[in-house]
């Protein structure tokens, strides 16, 4: 069925299938093994999703890695035989890819959730085929009912120039046991390279606030903005794990997914992000630091921790062999070593990061990159899956004020 042309919806407007309120899981899919980026390339990859100059020596040891790491995730993806390797082959560089089914028209695309971003794209057949290798694909002419978004369009730059831009449909969107009828759907027409690395995504669903959605000329809802009001609460949860398939819950809190009390912290919508107030800290048994971590946003979209200067150094000080590596960009530190845990203030409870969570990856045979690492030039912490990883989320908008919970996981 050809897609046919609608005026541009006006945020707030699209309909959601009428039923009684909802409540459902939406459980990550194993999506089969992927490169995990070489340290500064994850680095780097914040660095441009919040649109912030990278420190020098991080992109020259970006670059100096990705062409590599590229070549070997491209092998990989038309290889039947298991690789091993990262840029420098050891095989701990592999990492399970998990990711969130969702049906766009009728097909369904394995998605990222993102609450760092507030748009929901997804590769397409307006794409040259090159770039479709991999993926599932979204079909605006024969998938769904998708309407044509006349004069509207979207575009995400990074700070490296890369990104990924296309065209605007409006089609029924499935996660769980809702349905938006016409949400906005971004269909990619053209990505960049760094994108066609993540051969197992095929796109990302936006979870932050809608005034950040980069559709224009109308910024459009996006999918929880459209359908919370269908939800039996207005909330949803996030329960990711190391090394296994995680969960979000949409509408409800499973109390069988933590333990002890949830600890609420106000959320600043300013900018667009579930942006809070981080308190001290306490590396492994030490005595605990009072000053402030400060501004910082909960980022599922991001995959390391990013934490004052003044804090990363006082972590890695009780690390043996640790030392901040220009050559790499970021932390480094002999594979070998014990990690201490780390614990943060948020709304006055400490929340442990176990010290096996903050060894990001291997970048040779001895030598690990920090998944915790400085947020210099970013302006505010990312509390990304290093953290998130360790702790039941709720991004709660049941309140008169948006508001992030935390509890220890089961």
């Amino acid at each position: 069925m050809a897609a046919s042309v609608i005026g541009l919806a006006a945020a707030g407007t699209v309909p959601v299938e009428a039923r009684a309120k909802v409540a459902f899981t939406v459980n990550q899919v194993p999506a089969g093994k992927v490169l995990k980026p070489a340290g500064p390339v994850a680095m780097l990859n914040t660095y441009n999703k919040f649109k912030k100059p990278a420190p020098v020596e991080l992109v020259k040891a970006a670059s100096s890695v990705s062409a590599s790491t590229a070549a070997k995730a491209k092998a990989a993806a038309t290889s039947t035989t298991p690789m091993s390797g990262s840029v420098t082959a050891t095989p701990e560089s592999w990492d399970e890819s998990y990711l969130c089914p969702v049906v766009v028209g009728g097909k369904t695309l394995n998605l990222d959730f993102d609450t760092g971003s507030s748009d929901l794209w997804v590769y397409s057949s307006l794409q040259p085929a090159s770039q479709q290798s991999g993926h599932n694909i979204y079909n605006p002419t024969t998938d769904g009912t998708a309407s044509v978004m006349s004069g509207s369009s979207w575009s995400i730059t990074y700070g490296d120039g890369s990104g990924a831009s296309g065209a605007v449909y409006a089609d029924k969107v499935q996660v769980g046991a809702v349905t938006a009828t016409a949400q906005a759907v971004e269909a990619a027409t053209s990505v960049s390279s760094s994108f066609l690395s993540d051969t197992a995504s095929d796109g990302l669903l936006g979870l932050a606030f809608s005034t950040i959605n980069q559709i224009s000329p109308k910024q459009q809802n996006t999918f929880f903005d459209t359908v919370k009001a269908n939800l039996t609460s207005k909330l949803f949860t996030a329960k990711l794990k190391k090394g296994a398939a995680g969960s979000y819950d949409f509408g409800f809190i499973d109390s069988t997914k933590y333990t002890g009390p949830i600890t609420y912290t106000p959320v600043n919508t300013r900018n667009g992000f579930w942006e809070f107030t981080a308190g001290g800290y306490q590396v492994g048994s030490n005595m605990a630091s009072f000053t402030n971590i400060g501004d910082s946003i909960a980022d599922t979209g991001t995959t390391l921790l990013y934490l004052p200067a003044s804090l990363v150094s006082a972590y890695y000080s009780k690390v043996k062999g640790a030392s901040s590596s220009s050559a790499w960009g970021g932390y480094i530190f002999p594979c070998s070593a014990t990690l201490p845990n780390l614990n943060i203030n948020i709304g006055g409870t400490y929340f442990t990061i176990p010290g096996s969570y903050l060894n990001y990856a291997p970048i040779s045979s001895t030598t690990c990159f920090g998944g915790l690492q400085s947020n210099t030039g970013i302006g505010f912490s990312i509390f990304g899956d290093i953290f998130l990883k360790s702790v039941f989320a709720v991004f709660d908008q049941t309140q008169s004020s948006p508001r992030l919970g935390f509890a220890k996981q089961t």
